[in-house]
């Protein structure tokens, strides 16, 4: 079924700080686990604004509609059109991840150390045109075209309307494909004496330049405000929609003030087999927070310093961090070559967050409202594995290993049932495992395991423990037999 669309954006941001390289990166959990996911990218510096879209839009292009409040009317220098590859690095980038450790053998051999611990692989714009069937300052509609561009693969229009319902009109009746009802959507921006930043696709224009997708497009202005405009996008939805917004700025990390701001669950230990079904278990775990969270929230999913100073961006990376070029197409103006790479003015500094939002009308009846926060604490939504050793676990400090590894592994489970939801009960022999290698008592030598007593003839703990024995056991004997007799007369008296 072909989908319409109608994407709405407006402004936000963020960032913060780094710490050590600990584990391998195994997986993401990116936007392809969610369905109906819309992306964007929101620089703020003062009052100005670049905001970059991207949509999941599935369909014929003459199906595409998109309308944007805007506080100005836009010049077309303020149009661009930017590369999906983009939002691919930001989102692979900053996706939560699955990362992996490996446990050191409580019974080394030097061949040990040979061992290869590999990395596991993770499963500008045409000539003006003239709109000719386009009614202007029609007194039916009170509607004004403002401006109108063609920039790339787009037709674009800025409106200005009296009243909502004759925007309504005019935008159907000129071809956009809108969803109905989206008149009551319309009406609050109008009364706010907003613009309507209107595009839909140039078949020509796609043909001619052979593209395939609808690439992203980008505007920047100037508002006080620090906002975006999400109920446009809910008016022909049938269900939940997500968006994942990559903020950029100098000062910290961005949140919501009118919708509460949290962080994602992050550094517990799941089981290894997490790793066949990472994304099942992420979408899981996120929308059972979501649901517990009382569904009016955006989830903190990664917050990094990401200035050419820092040396850090992440722990484990899953690629290279954004670069000088990523930050330059993403509008972030203030970073200079100089600045990115060496210097510590603050004007250089460049602060990278990520929120995931699932909104609908039910949970977000009003527009996102963010503010610019000065926290600078590094965050990333990450989950760990680790790796038991190839071992023969012979020796004598095997077992309290195991006993450790058996103990580990059950928290592992209830962590995994606890985020998830899942039930664990068919996975208890993942705990036990391990447990063959625990040692019993010594059969018939009546020495319980975990004594002193309790040996093994292959370990050199034990070896050194018995020749310790045994040189007391010789000195004793010695003594024993060096030792004068009392006298008769002593023992007479």
């Amino acid at each position: 079924m072909k989908r319409k669309l109608i994407l709405s954006g407006m402004f936000s941001l963020a960032l913060a700080n780094a710490f050590a390289f600990c584990g391998f990166y195994v997986a993401k959990a990116d936007i392809k686990l969610f369905n109906k996911t819309s992306q964007v990218i929101v620089v703020r510096d003062g009052d100005h604004s670049t905001i970059t879209m991207s949509s999941d839009f599935e369909g014929d292009s003459k199906d595409f509609a998109m309308v944007v409040p805007v506080p100005v009317v836009l010049k077309k220098d303020d149009i661009r059109i930017s590369d999906r590859a983009l939002f691919d690095k930001l989102d692979a980038y900053s996706a939560p991840r699955l990362v992996e450790y490996y446990d050191a053998d409580p019974c080394p051999r030097y061949d040990y150390y040979n061992r290869d611990y590999d990395m596991v692989p993770a499963s500008a714009g045409a000539a003006d045109k003239v709109y000719e069937n386009e009614s202007v300052n029609s007194i039916n509609y009170q509607v004004k075209v403002e401006a109108k561009y063609t920039v790339g693969e787009y037709d674009i229009l800025i409106l200005s309307a009296k009243e909502s319902g004759g925007l309504e009109r005019w935008l159907t009746d000129n071809g956009y494909k809108i969803p109905s009802g989206a008149k009551e959507v319309l009406d609050p921006y109008i009364k706010s004496n907003l613009k309507f930043f209107v595009v839909k696709v140039n078949l020509g224009e796609q043909k001619k330049l052979g593209t395939q997708t609808l690439r992203p497009i980008q505007l920047s202005f100037n508002s006080p405000k620090f906002m975006l405009p999400i109920r446009l996008g809910m008016a022909n939805a049938t269900a939940p929609q997500d968006m994942i917004v990559y903020a950029f700025s100098k000062t910290g990390r961005v949140e919501l003030t009118n919708y509460r701001t949290v962080n994602a669950a992050t550094g517990q230990h799941v089981p290894l087999f997490v790793k066949q079904k990472f994304g099942e278990f992420y979408r899981d775990l996120y929308n059972k927070a979501w649901k517990r969270e009382g569904k009016s929230v955006a989830f903190l999913e990664y917050a990094w310093d990401v200035s050419g100073t820092q040396n850090v961006f992440c722990d484990p990376c899953v690629g290279p961090p954004p670069m000088f070029n990523d930050l330059k197409d993403a509008g972030v103006d203030w970073v200079s070559y100089n600045t990115y790479h060496a210097s510590q003015e603050i004007s250089g500094r460049t602060f990278f967050t990520r929120l995931h939002i699932t909104y609908d009308r039910a949970s977000f009846p009003q527009d996102l409202q963010f503010i610019e926060t000065p926290n600078k604490e590094n965050y990333q939504a990450r989950y760990v594995l680790t790796n038991p050793p190839a071992s023969d676990f012979s020796c004598s400090a095997a077992n309290a290993y195991l006993v450790k590894l058996h103990n580990n592994r059950k928290t592992e489970l209830d962590n995994l049932a606890d985020l998830t939801g899942w039930d664990i009960t068919k996975n208890a022999s993942y705990i036990t495992e391990y447990d063959k290698h625990i040692k019993k008592s010594a059969t018939g030598s009546g020495k319980k395991q975990g004594s002193f007593f309790a040996f093994n003839e292959n370990d050199n703990n034990t070896n050194f423990a018995l020749m310790l024995l045994s040189v007391l056991t010789l000195s004793l004997i010695v003594f024993a037999l060096t030792r004068k007799p009392a006298s008769k007369n002593a023992s007479k008296s």
